[in-house]
C-alpha cells in the first residue's frame, strides 16, 4: 500500500494528512452538514484503507469541520436519485444481486453510499492500530455509527449524539444497530433509538457511548496529548489486543450485520415511509408516517411487492 502524503491532500470533500506517524481524515462538507454523497463516501473508504493499512501510520484520527461531525448519507443527493455514473459499487463488487440490496431509485443511491461507508467501517475495525473519532459538534444517524465504530471516541462538551434514523423512516445502518446494544445494553439501546433521545457529551459518556469529554476550549490540546500518547505506544501490542477484544466481544462478526443493515435500509428506502420522511426533511416539516400507505412507491419496488404477495 503506497504511503499517504506527509502534507494534506484532498479527495473531493475528504482531506487526508499523515505527519509523524499520525494519520488524519477530515470530512469537509459543511454545505451539507458533513453528510456524504457517493463521491465523499468513496473517498472516505479510500482514505481509511490507505491510512489503516500503512505500517508507517501508528494512529488514525477521524474528524470533521464546521461544528458537525457527520449526519450520515446526503439526503439531498439521495432525493435527486444520485448520479447514474457513480451507482455501480454494489453491483460490481460481487454481491448476490438481490434486487433489494441494489435498490431502485433512491434505494440505489442510498445503498451505494452505505456500501462505501460500510467498507470504511470494515477497515477501521480491522486496522492494526488505534483509530480515534474526534467529535466537536453533532454526530447523528450514520455519523453516529461511523463514530461509534472507532476504537476511542472523544468529544467536546458542546457535542450532541442522536440516533435520528426514524425521522426519515429508516431503520439504521453504518454499524449502529450492531454497536448500540453492545455499548448500552439492549434496554437502553431500544430507549435511545425508539424515543429519539438526543444526548449531550456528558450524558453520552455516562452511558458508555464515548470514551471521554474535553472542555470546548481545550479540545484540540487534549486531543493532541492523547494522539501523541498512542502514537508513541506499542503498536504491535495494540494491534494484538484490538484483535482479541474484537473476537471476545463479537466485533469480528460486524461485517455480517452490516450486510443485514444494508439490506433492510435499502428496502425501506424504496418504500412509502422513507418517501414521506424524505419529503418532510426536504420541506422542513414534521413527517406524518400515517400517510405512508397513501404515498405511491417507486414502480419497481411496488411491482416486486405485488409479485411476492401472489
Amino acid at each position: 500500500m503506497p504511503r499517504p502524503q506527509t502534507e494534506t491532500s484532498r479527495m473531493s470533500d475528504i482531506k487526508v494528512s499523515c505527519v509523524g506517524g499520525v494519520g488524519e481524515i477530515t470530512i469537509d462538507r459543511s454545505h451539507r452538514h458533513n453528510s456524504l454523497d457517493v463521491r465523499a463516501a468513496h473517498d472516505l473508504r479510500r482514505a481509511g484503507l490507505a491510512l489503516c493499512r500503512d505500517d508507517a501510520v501508528r494512529v488514525v484520527v477521524l474528524r470533521a469541520t464546521a461544528g458537525v461531525f457527520c449526519s450520515g448519507a446526503d439526503l439531498h443527493y439521495v432525493a435527486e436519485g444520485g448520479d447514474a455514473a457513480e451507482l455501480g459499487y454494489l453491483r460490481d463488487s460481487g454481491t448476490d444481486g438481490d434486487a433489494r440490496r441494489e435498490g431502485t431509485g433512491r434505494g440505489a443511491a442510498l445503498g451505494e453510499i452505505l456500501g462505501y461507508i460500510h467498507s470504511a467501517i470494515h477497515e477501521i475495525r480491522r486496522a492494526p492500530k488505534p483509530v480515534i473519532a474526534a467529535i466537536d459538534g453533532v454526530a447523528a444517524a450514520g455519523g453516529l455509527g461511523i463514530a461509534l465504530c472507532c476504537d476511542l471516541v472523544v468529544a467536546s462538551e458542546r457535542s450532541r449524539f442522536e440516533f435520528a434514523y426514524f425521522k426519515t423512516g429508516l431503520s439504521g445502518a453504518e454499524s449502529i444497530t450492531f454497536l448500540l446494544p453492545r455499548l448500552l445494553g439492549w434496554r437502553r439501546a431500544m430507549d435511545f433509538a425508539l424515543l429519539g433521545t438526543c444526548v449531550d457529551a456528558r450524558r453520552a459518556h455516562e452511558l458508555g457511548l464515548i470514551s471521554c469529554v474535553y472542555e470546548n476550549t481545550r479540545f484540540e490540546e487534549e486531543l493532541d496529548v492523547l494522539v501523541a500518547q498512542l502514537a508513541g505506544g506499542p503498536t504491535r501490542a495494540y494491534a494484538a489486543a484490538k484483535r482479541l477484544l474484537n473476537e471476545a466481544s463479537g466485533m469480528d462478526r460486524i461485517d455480517e450485520h452490516l450486510a443485514r443493515e444494508l439490506d433492510r435500509l435499502v428496502e425501506l428506502a424504496d418504500g412509502p415511509e422513507f418517501a414521506e420522511g424524505l419529503d418532510a426533511f426536504l420541506g422542513k416539516r414534521t413527517p406524518d408516517f400515517r400517510r405512508g400507505d397513501e404515498i405511491e412507491e417507486p414502480g419497481t419496488a411496488r411491482e416486486s411487492r405485488l409479485l411476492r404477495s401472489r
